[in-house]
């Protein structure tokens, strides 16, 4: 409730970090879905991020749609890039698929530059259409966003109370006992990888309405890294809660270091080992409720 009514006590310019804010958290839930019911640490996640955006941003240069209709095309991307990156990396796992994900996130970059007639180079694509006629752009970039968070926490909540997120852990915990149950390793990789992809891009499109511009530069290496960092502070939540701690970490801390110089990797590695050492302190009960129970 009390995200509801921030616009109407803040001005603009926090009105549109905190729309970019949830965008992020919703990222941060793809990497932590991953996470949790895939045991594998992805650092090429911004390649799905990238591909909801792309999306969103093309389809409105080319057919004049705006983000209602790209977004369900955006989500489907995503998780069609998803199972193309996980079928030939689905016996991959540990740091294997680490250093995969990451040779993926870091040919990303190169391959937007290629085709820069298409995807706007170094200069990128611009995001103006309104979703919401009836509101102000200020005020659609941050409630879209907030309700796509809310949204795809409520139907992460759903899925771990159904059989496939049961069989999802079961094959984590134990691959010969889940096999013996019909389960394959391979389906429960590919599963977890497209939904988790899909969420990403979903992530995407609603950081590139957000920002209102999409570029190679918002989608490198670190932007992946970042990713990952903010699911860790976030203990990997599938809350709204925990999810927007990570999306603010990501969002605030870099602006609030902003003019420290050099100190600025030193002061960042700071704050995130204060944070995650601060969050583990904290009762059983208050960090189960940010992670949004157990899975």
């Amino acid at each position: 409730m009390c995200l509801l009514l921030i616009p109407a006590v803040s001005g603009g310019y926090w009105t549109f970090i905190l729309g970019l804010c949830f965008a992020n958290a919703i990222t941060i839930v793809s990497v932590s879905f991953l996470l949790r019911y895939g045991g594998e640490v992805s650092i090429g996640h911004g390649v799905f991020v990238a591909s909801g955006a792309y999306t969103v941003a093309l389809v409105e240069k080319y057919f004049g749609l705006s983000l209602l209709f790209s977004l369900p095309i955006a989500v489907v991307v995503g998780a069609i890039l998803g199972l193309l990156f996980a079928f030939p990396s689905r016996n991959l796992t540990g740091i294997y698929m680490a250093v995969a994900t990451m040779a993926f996130a870091l040919a990303l970059p190169e391959v937007l530059l290629h085709y820069s007639t298409v995807t706007g180079g170094y200069g990128g694509l611009y995001v103006n259409l309104d979703a919401l006629p009836a509101l102000s752009k200020e005020m659609q970039r941050y409630y879209l966003p907030l309700i796509g968070l809310v949204l795809v926490v409520m139907l992460l909540g759903h899925f771990r109370r159904s059989r496939q997120a049961a069989a999802l852990l079961l094959i984590r915990t134990s691959s010969h006992a889940a096999e013996s149950f019909g389960i394959s390793r391979s389906w429960a990789r590919l599963s977890c990888m497209a939904l988790s992809a899909a969420i990403a891009a979903f992530g995407g499109a609603m950081l590139s309405f957000s920002s209102s511009t999409v570029s190679p530069n918002s989608f490198t290496l670190w932007t992946s890294i970042f990713m990952l960092v903010g699911s860790v502070v976030s203990l990997y939540s599938l809350s709204v809660l925990g999810s927007v701690i990570g999306g603010l970490f990501l969002a605030v801390v870099p602006l609030v270091l902003a003019g420290a110089g050099d100190w600025v990797p030193i002061l960042y590695g700071g704050a995130l080992l204060a944070v995650i050492l601060g969050v583990n302190a904290l009762p059983e009960s208050i960090r189960t409720r940010l992670e949004g129970g157990k899975a």
